[in-house]
């Protein structure tokens, strides 16, 4: 996904759709300073980047949404993971069979919330059919309730556990890189809470058993191989849980593996 060495990031410093959850707008600020430590990538790699920041009304999210379904760009960092439905709402106009894989410890397929909310935000892309349930890969998943549960199945959403991706990690990135090809454009979301909580300690949730930094960061490189990854998010982090800025840091390394 990158361009002549230049990429577009667009923060959003939005904790709107994150209920309780609050701290996750501090991030992108702290995200992308944290960046400019990183001189080269382990690929040898480094990008320019341009920095553009959404506007947040913090007393009306379906505003905000507007304002970020505004916007193009290549990264898009939160904030909370309901950015996620503008940013894709936006992003499916722009092909004719847009394809989501997300990375979470949770399905977010839960009953909707009005406006969709960093816990259902997948469910009611399907359900107005912005996204075809077909399109969607969730990976990384080992908490969820028995609706989302019913959800996933009922509709055949193909996604992966964390007791699937147990000792299997390069196979299942296989499968999901051949599916992915299927798109002609494809959206990458990434939920930090992916990440077990010993290694990103700063997130809303704290999932035990989640991937390690470096599985986390093996997808990403193979993954940002793949020609029709058009745009990522990456959300979740929440500074004022963080523990020696760990988490910010392994997200600032996850945008530079982009490049």
């Amino acid at each position: 996904m990158k361009l002549n060495n230049f990429m577009k990031i667009v923060k959003i410093p939005s904790s709107l759709g994150g209920l309780t959850k609050k701290g996750s707008m501090k991030a992108p600020d702290l995200i992308v300073e944290e960046i400019k430590n990183f001189f080269l990538n382990e690929d040898g790699s480094s990008a320019q980047f341009d920095i553009e920041n959404v506007d947040v009304d913090v007393n009306d999210i379906e505003e905000t949404n507007r304002r970020i379904a505004s916007k193009e760009g290549d990264i898009f960092i939160g904030g909370d993971h309901s950015i996620t439905y503008p940013c894709f709402s936006n992003f499916a106009k722009k092909f004719k069979n847009p394809g989501l894989i997300v990375f979470d410890s949770h399905p977010d397929c839960v009953n909707d919330f009005k406006p969709p909310s960093h816990e259902d935000y997948v469910k009611v892309l399907v359900k107005e059919g912005t996204l075809k349930k077909e399109n969607v890969i969730l990976v990384g998943i080992r908490d969820w309730d028995k609706s989302e549960f019913s959800f996933l199945k009922d509709n055949k959403i193909k996604f992966f556990t964390l007791k699937q991706l147990f000792n299997d990690v390069e196979n299942i990135c296989d499968i999901v890189m051949e599916l992915a090809r299927e798109f002609d454009g494809l959206y990458l979301s990434l939920d930090i809470d992916v990440v077990d909580p010993s290694m990103a300690p700063g997130t809303g949730h704290l999932e035990p058993g989640g991937l390690t930094s470096r599985e986390f960061i093996y997808f990403i490189q193979r993954l940002k191989l793949l020609k029709n990854l058009k745009r990522v998010d990456l959300v979740e982090v929440d500074p004022d849980k963080d523990i020696n800025g760990i988490t910010v840091r392994l997200a600032a390394k996850i945008i530079a593996e982009l490049v």
